[in-house]
């Protein structure tokens, strides 16, 4: 008997199992978020970590005293692992038939570069090191006060390594529940992808619940916003173009900061600021705030999170603090060009939330609503640069160059 090595295959299958097929329910849905989303991400080390420990497992004990049960583990997860890499691979399809079914078959023909084969083959010399998201062609100037406040209301820069001027910009709004995380942890393979392509972005810090209490949330995000137009030219920036992004509660915050603009109750004291954001790329984002939808999930989350720790208030009593602060119910004919982004297999925001905020936008949105529902992928799925994330992550760049040059061609 080999429990260490039986042991491992079994932990290892029952990850590669959750990964395919997720369990649901508001009970598991963290759970099965956690055991996974790295165990998707990571298909492609892990298999070859399954390959290597079973070899190494055969050569100990020589091929007729090895542990049959734990091999035939270790083959079944060998052969969920490669389904992962090859639902991975479909990220490309799913982006760029979103991108054309929104901008159109011809939409490449209005970039300055259209994709080559570079930019739609997956980068495998990236992804060896998934953890190591540093470039040499990318400048970060970190912890600029946006306003006063202390830690959370501070933002990092990342801007192209040699001067540049009048570029676009993208703020990224990070995510965590409203309750943790910071400018530092995600948005990053984005971030220096855009940056490198000569894009200032902006990653931002905010207030976090408990101690802080909605609105707080997006009015830093708005006073961030407000500083963006007052100073980013002084980073190279074009105040004029700012498109927004973020993922889960920042998903939210992105979505809302793009469907609010000008709301002075969210923006006391600058009312006058011009709020306006041109694009916005929500992924995997928290959209029915209010539980309007009906959603059994968004209902148990405004129930026994946002009510506990986020608002502070009775959903049932103070229903429309929650309404205003949906994106579902504050959808608006004034809405900038969206792509939306979602997991098809996310267990922490269900898809079908996506869906429904997508068609609310379409039906009076008179710019492009794009929306990827990425093949495969669990919730926060491009923390990290995999397979999945790369192919998200240059899809958002097509669309964004497509925004920022039909936003210049109209200013003419």
């Amino acid at each position: 008997m080999h429990p260490r090595f039986r042991t491992r295959r079994a932990l290892q299958l029952g990850l590669t199992v959750n990964a395919l097929r997720p369990l649901s329910g508001s009970r598991t849905s963290i759970p099965a978020f956690f055991a996974g989303w790295l165990t998707g991400e990571l298909a492609p080390h892990l298999l070859a970590l399954t390959v290597a420990d079973s070899a190494a497992h055969v050569a100990r004990t020589g091929p007729r005293g090895a542990d049959r049960t734990g091999l035939a583990m270790a083959g079944l997860s060998a052969a969920g692992l490669g389904a992962l890499i090859v639902s991975s691979q479909r990220a490309k399809g799913a982006v760029e038939d979103a991108l054309v079914a929104a901008l159109g078959p011809e939409y490449t023909r209005d970039l300055d570069r259209g994709p080559d084969s570079r930019d739609l083959a997956t980068p495998w010399g990236e992804l060896v090191f998934p953890f190591r998201m540093t470039n040499p062609e990318v400048r970060r100037d970190r912890d600029i006060a946006y306003a006063p406040g202390g830690r959370r209301y501070l933002l990092d820069i990342y801007r192209p390594s040699t001067p540049v001027s009048g570029r676009p910009v993208l703020l990224q709004v990070h995510g965590g529940a409203w309750m943790v995380g910071n400018k530092d942890q995600q948005g990053i393979p984005l971030m220096l992808h855009m940056a490198r392509r000569g894009w200032i972005c902006v990653a931002i810090n905010y207030p976090l619940s408990p101690t802080a209490r909605w609105p707080e949330h997006i009015l830093a995000a708005k006073k961030a916003l407000a500083w963006i137009r007052r100073s980013i030219q002084d980073y190279g920036g074009d105040p004029s173009f700012v498109a927004v992004t973020g993922g889960s509660a920042g998903g939210h915050l992105a979505a809302l900061l793009a469907l609010t603009a000008g709301d002075a109750v969210l923006q006391p004291g600058f009312e006058d600021v011009d709020t306006t954001v041109q694009a916005c790329v929500p992924h995997y984002g928290v959209y029915d705030f209010a539980g309007t939808s009906g959603s059994r999930a968004s209902a148990t989350r405004m129930r026994y999170l946002l009510s506990r720790f986020v608002v502070g208030k009775d959903p049932v009593a103070s229903l429309d603090d929650y309404i205003a602060a949906s994106p579902l119910d504050r959808v608006t004919d004034k809405a900038p060009p969206f792509f939306v982004i979602h997991g098809e297999r996310d267990t922490m925001v269900p898809a079908r939330e996506a869906r429904e905020f997508v068609r609310k936008l379409r039906a009076v949105s008179p710019n492009p609503v794009a929306y990827a529902e990425i093949p495969g992928a669990q919730h926060a799925f491009d923390l990290f640069p995999s397979i999945r994330s790369a192919h998200v992550v240059r899809g958002v760049e097509r669309f964004l160059d497509w925004s920022y040059l039909h936003h210049l061609a109209k200013a003419r």
